[in-house]
């Protein structure tokens, strides 16, 4: 996977991870399952319908207009279900822009044109090549329609959420910081964090007050010391509970 950084119009960066050609072929093949899963379905009940009713070629004709909608499959599950198939929601991945703003259905419309040429064509030679050697991972198709596929998947990682890494061995110093929430603490966490990035310690300052404000202490310690610790110290004892 490769990272991908968007700036939207409302100037936020949105960060999210191209989906590489393995991850894609897999969709495509759970798809094309799928897919040959109904064609199957539809000639087996056909042929059935055709030995006891009609004549082969009226069996010809609903076979001919219920395999029609196979072609349509791709483009018909990309604008109901916003960018995404059966493989791609299985994979959790799906279509967006490069732009940031949400896919219409003339960028799937592009996209699914284009499929003669990435897919069809050559075995699909053209399509994996295209992958393999844009630095977003796009297909022709992706490239003239303006979009990329990313991976839905959230991968949580500790600091995202309250908890904190804390030593067997760590002693707490704070006893009375059980008097903060889950909630004050991650508010509390946030702030820190993003003012920590951008070193704006005028906001630490404010926070550290407050938070020695709601538990009616004082301490010595430097602004960002005594944050660590007032984190640590509600893992501590939470995590003993």
């Amino acid at each position: 996977m490769a990272n991908l950084t968007i700036n939207t119009t409302q100037n936020v960066n949105l960060a999210y991870k191209t989906v590489g050609i393995g991850e894609r072929i897999l969709a495509f093949l759970i798809d094309a399952f799928i897919l040959w899963l109904y064609l199957f379905i539809v000639n087996f009940i056909t042929a059935l319908i055709g030995t006891a009713f009609v004549d082969n070629w009226t069996v010809f004709g609903i076979q001919s207009l219920l395999f029609l909608p196979i072609s349509f499959y791709s483009l018909f599950m990309h604008i109901v279900f916003n960018g995404r198939t059966v493989g791609k929601m299985v994979l959790k991945t799906k279509v967006v822009r490069v732009d940031g703003l949400p896919a219409n259905w003339s960028n799937y419309m592009i996209r699914w044109l284009l499929r003669l040429v990435d897919i069809w064509m050559f075995l699909g030679s053209i399509g994996i090549l295209s992958i393999l050697f844009s630095s977003k991972h796009q297909r022709i198709g992706d490239a003239a329609a303006g979009t990329v596929v990313i991976t839905t998947k959230q991968k949580v990682k500790i600091s995202h959420t309250i908890l904190e890494e804390v030593e067997e061995a760590y002693q707490p110093k704070f006893l009375n910081v059980t008097k903060l929430s889950d909630k004050d603490v991650r508010l509390i966490k946030e702030t820190y964090h993003i003012a920590l990035r951008s070193n704006d310690f005028k906001t630490m300052k404010e926070l550290r007050n407050r938070v020695e404000e709601v538990l009616e202490i004082k301490s010595d310690l430097y602004d960002r010391q005594f944050l660590d610790i007032i984190l640590k110290d509600y893992n501590y004892y939470t995590q003993k509970l």
